[in-house]
């Protein structure tokens, strides 16, 4: 493998999980972010992203020279001595615009942006979740023959991108140039990865395809759960006779209080869009989106179950990020269950082992705390919102002790009912017997 001279536009969990793994595996890495502050804290060694194993990669290539920051795309692209940037991945924010798709304005500012700096052969690389014809749109931006366009979408998990990037269960590459998309390919090389080499457009659409099915995957088991409450099933038994079943596989088979996150409302909803523009309608993936609304709905009913009139009561939250592993809250079902329960008139108390403090804006109806006693103090309920690993090793019966009452109402189905039952308290899950 020949080491490459690459420039990455986005310096957030994608684009910094990109930039630190291509330079942990040889190549020479500039990455680039608009947001000053943000490079600055890079450049001192501040990752402020809570992601496993990625500022451990981030020291190590700054100190082996091969991960360098810097202010915009156009900085990242310059000529550094006689090493003219080789490959330019686009890893900016494609968050959901108006009606549902794909807002693409940063990359078309970032194409404008770089466009008359690009050396030729230089190959740009979308690297962000972006709307099938992108690459082709991107081209045409360009206006640069001499500059190939390639699609090359991430598939990483927050809390596990820097393992899902050194270990990936695939690489795509799509590109109407054959030689452009081997040479992006060639980056990953000394992963050993199953490579799948096709066409742009193919490339781009297996991102959303695969986030739609896991979305419709975990929509399907929440429904199934709510159905498992009604008939006296449990749960937990009927995923576990599913998941053997190799057709189905056992992962996004845990039900909870819906779906979130940066990506799966986002790329769900773009691909309704996608469908109606090209005059089709995807009524299974609408169904999914409606199912997922539905089921914070359903988990405010089941608080409102334990403790009755939501008015005045007082609810400790256990959990406030989107998944367990992280600190982000975008569209993070924990926050849209907190969200009904305070439009009741429920008063909020929440601890979050990622997030200790109140983000203005976002948890305006929570008072968050850094201690799970003080989240417990005089509640009428505990409701765990997020399968932190922690919560599974609180002192439950130091906690009996404080709140209001013994009830907890475990959305997540993460908590060992007899541990709780011996603590005194009643458990309430999600389709559990």
């Amino acid at each position: 493998m020949f080491a490459r001279r690459i420039a990455v536009v986005g310096a957030g969990y994608v684009g910094l999980t990109t930039a630190a793994c291509l330079a942990h595996l040889g190549h020479r890495v500039v990455c680039a972010d608009i947001d000053v502050a943000k490079v600055e804290r890079l450049q001192a060694g501040e990752i402020g992203i809570l992601e496993p194993r990625l500022a451990e990669l981030v020291t190590e290539g700054t100190a082996a020279g091969r991960l360098q920051f810097c202010v915009g795309a156009a900085g990242a692209v310059a000529r550094r001595g006689d090493a003219p940037v080789e490959v330019l991945f686009l890893c900016v924010p494609t968050p959901m615009g108006e009606g549902g798709a794909a807002d693409l304005a940063a990359v078309e500012a970032v194409a404008a942006e770089v466009r008359h700096l690009l050396p030729a052969g230089c190959v740009v690389v979308t690297k962000s979740t972006v709307p099938v014809g992108t690459a082709g749109r991107t081209r045409a931006l360009l206006r640069r023959r001499d500059v190939a366009v390639v699609s090359n979408p991430e598939f990483l998990r927050e809390g596990t991108a820097v393992d899902d990037f050194l270990n990936p269960d695939r690489i795509v590459v799509g590109s109407d140039q054959q030689d452009a998309a081997e040479r992006v390919a060639a980056l990953y090389s000394r992963l050993g990865a199953p490579t799948v080499l096709t066409d742009a457009a193919s490339a781009e659409m297996v991102k959303y395809a695969a986030n739609a099915f896991l979305a419709i995957k975990l929509s399907y088991v929440n429904a199934l759960a709510e159905l498992c409450d009604v008939l006296g099933a449990d749960v937990a038994d009927v995923t576990e006779g599913m998941g053997h079943d190799r057709r189905i596989g056992a992962a996004f088979l845990s039900p909870g209080p819906g779906w979130g996150g940066s990506c799966l409302p986002k790329d769900t909803s773009a691909l309704v869009q996608v469908a109606a523009a090209a005059g089709l309608e995807f009524p299974l993936v609408s169904a999914g989106i409606s199912t997922n609304t539905r089921q914070r709905d359903l988990m405010v009913d089941k608080v409102r179950g334990a403790v009755g009139p939501l008015a005045g009561a007082r609810i400790g939250m256990l959990g406030l990020t989107f998944k367990a592993g992280t600190d982000d809250l975008r569209d993070s079902p924990a926050l849209a269950v907190a969200e009904l329960l305070a439009a009741e008139g429920a008063e909020l108390t929440a601890y979050d082992p990622g997030c200790l403090a109140a983000v203005p804006g976002v948890t305006d109806a929570v008072t968050v705390v850094d201690d799970p006693m003080r989240a417990a103090k005089d509640a009428d309920a505990l409701v765990v919102l997020t399968e932190w690993p922690e919560f599974r090793q609180l002192d439950w019966t130091a906690l009996g002790g404080v709140v209001g009452r013994r009830v907890v109402v475990d959305t997540r189905n993460l908590l060992d009912p007899d541990v709780l039952r011996r603590a005194g308290f009643s458990w309430i899950g999600v389709g559990r017997r």
